[in-house]
């Protein structure tokens, strides 16, 4: 028997599941990211007020990045 690191419909990888998989993994990269920020601004000095601010701002580049991902995939599956 051989296992799929991807779930399958009968064997075969389906692509709402991959978009699926994707936003999952990237929706916890962006908690992760704002986590991060969260973690630098309890440092007192301006390096980690710097870097408090990348990190919220890589956390809203995922955000958008998701958003445009969930687009395309929501006009690939909507049928015109």
């Amino acid at each position: 028997m051989v296992s799929h690191k991807y779930s399958t419909s009968a064997g075969v990888f389906t692509r709402d599941e991959a978009y699926r998989q994707l936003t999952h993994h990237l929706r916890e990269a962006a908690d992760f990211a704002a986590m991060l920020s969260h973690l630098h601004k309890t440092e007192d000095s301006n390096m980690d007020i710097l870097m408090a601010k990348g990190w919220l701002g890589v956390h809203e580049l995922i955000l958008r990045m998701i958003h445009q991902i969930t687009s395309l995939a929501a006009n690939k599956f909507i049928k015109h």
